[in-house]
């Protein structure tokens, strides 16, 4: 279902940034981007917490303790409800100062982007409150309704896109205003699903300081680890407005939705995973725990891979169909977005599985000052005159280097073997990578660019990724159950 869902969803916000981008023109785009990314920087505040609410939740589940995940539930919302206060005191303040005296904002639109702040601020605040109900949706593994208020979700945002053209007032003021009535939207139909369907979600607010402290302990050390996220994310896009402008922000604004649309394929298998390794773990069934690691990394790649390598390979080509006006530099963002979502894939579950611990100083520690250095690094770069593509490589070689220490942290903090995860997920994919490179690039250099060469490409690509996943990528338990699986799955089409 999450798949499915994936498909949708991928195929229509694609469509929709392609018209987002034709109604707002290049400009107002931009403005969106970077006024928006204004406000996700101050979400090191909440998501800190937001992550200790779903791994309080999911462990409380594994362990089958009904009472104490309503208290769980119940402080986690009255948390969250503190939090919308004073994340929209500190953006209301703190982002106007910022949008008036240091952003790049074009002549005529300033009015325009202090809307697109407030709206943001509102609808930050709504998605903030949903994350305690979609925790529990993910936590108790009701997929499909997870797929489903996410298509409702995709389809009401291409609904807004026909409302914007017969709009009487500003553009990107409409915009702003019916995306934070979708959030609302959204907010209503998680919670009357989960009070249908989960009882620890129709308790009463109780407020329980024991749970705060463990949640507040739990989240101090997330939120430190937060921080490089957000920097790194949202603060690399303020010094490019700065440095560069906005329409340097719209050409990333268009990077960041083609990688969060193909890494949306991975975080419906990841999604799904997940909770089974924190429930593992909370049931001290560690020699499962640390498969699932193993191969949700290996096959999180994988899915990365065949998405990612026909997008990298024809990116110009995808662009000028997508958008038909690209912006200036979107090629190169795109190409390179591609590459880091790869390495950033390869984490997700080692990372949970350190999370599902509860003890993430050691962690914060030592990865949260080396991935931090993207920012200032950035900033230097810039300063001294680098192009603005250089933040990008300098990212890939610093998730590069967080990876093999990412390995040794999970060794020291869940026992998992450094030998193993080596040869259970880097040797795979090492290989898998060589080898399903080799024709697609062939194609590429003895083939003029042109729409035949594209399709070419994509067909021979995605073989070319299957094949080595099967024959190299995967063990030969995991390649018979694979083809086992896709046999009763044609066999049961085939019988419809």
């Amino acid at each position: 279902m999450l798949y499915v869902r994936t498909l949708f969803v991928m195929l229509i916000s694609l469509y929709t940034s392609r018209v987002v981008l034709q109604v707002l023109g290049v400009e107002d785009y931009g403005v969106y981007q970077v006024v928006g990314g204004l406000v996700a920087m101050f979400s090191v505040i909440s998501s800190s917490l937001s992550s200790a609410i779903s791994r309080f939740i999911t462990f409380e589940i594994g362990r089958g303790d009904v009472e104490r995940l309503k208290r769980i539930f119940s402080t986690s919302i009255i948390i969250q409800l503190c939090l919308c206060v004073i994340v929209a005191l500190a953006v209301e303040i703190g982002g106007l100062w910022f949008m008036h005296t240091e952003m790049q904002i074009p002549a005529g639109r300033l009015e325009a982007a202090e809307w697109v702040l407030h709206c943001s601020v509102l609808t930050f605040c709504l998605n903030l409150l949903s994350i305690p109900y979609n925790a529990c949706i993910i936590a108790h593994e009701h997929m499909k309704a997870f797929a489903y208020v996410s298509v409702v979700e995709t389809v009401l945002k291409l609904g807004i896109l026909f409302l914007i053209v017969y709009s009487p007032i500003d553009s990107l003021v409409t915009y702003a205003i019916l995306l934070t009535v979708v959030a609302a939207l959204i907010r209503l139909a998680y919670t009357v699903y989960c009070h249908k369907h989960f009882e620890e979600t129709r308790t009463k607010l109780i407020f329980d300081k024991t749970i705060f402290k463990e949640m507040f302990g739990f989240s101090g050390w997330s939120f430190f680890n937060n921080t490089s996220f957000i920097l790194n994310n949202q603060g690399v896009s303020m010094l490019m407005n700065v440095f560069f402008g906005v329409t340097v922000n719209a050409a990333r604004g268009i990077a960041i939705q083609v990688e969060s649309a193909v890494l949306q394929f991975v975080n419906n298998f990841t999604t799904a995973l997940n909770p089974q390794i924190t429930k593992s773990y909370a049931n001290g069934d560690l020699d499962s725990m640390y498969k699932l690691v193993c191969r949700g990394a290996k096959f999180s790649f994988f899915s990365m891979l065949i998405l990612s390598l026909p997008i990298i390979l024809e990116a110009n080509q995808i662009l000028s169909i997508w958008l038909t006006k690209v912006p200036e530099h979107t090629v190169i963002f795109v190409q390179l977005s591609m590459i880091m979502g790869m390495c950033d894939c390869i984490g997700t579950t080692g990372y949970t599985a350190c999370m599902a611990t509860g003890k993430l100083k050691r962690y914060s520690l030592t990865l949260t000052p080396l991935i931090v250095l993207e920012f200032p690094l950035s900033w230097l770069l810039f300063y001294y005159g680098a192009s603005v593509e250089s933040s990008y490589y300098l990212y890939i070689l610093i998730k590069l280097l967080v990876l093999f220490v990412r390995m040794y942290l999970m060794q020291r903090m869940i026992g998992l073997n450094c030998l193993m995860y080596i040869k259970g997920v880097f040797f795979p994919i090492v290989l898998t990578t060589l080898f399903s490179i080799i024709l697609p690039i062939l194609i590429i250099i003895f083939m003029d660019e042109d729409i035949l060469r594209f399709f070419i490409l994509l067909i021979v690509s995605a073989i070319s990724v299957i094949v080595s996943v099967l024959f190299l990528g995967m063990t030969r338990i995991e390649r018979n159950m694979i083809i086992q699986k896709s046999s009763n799955l044609f066999s049961k089409i085939i019988k419809r």
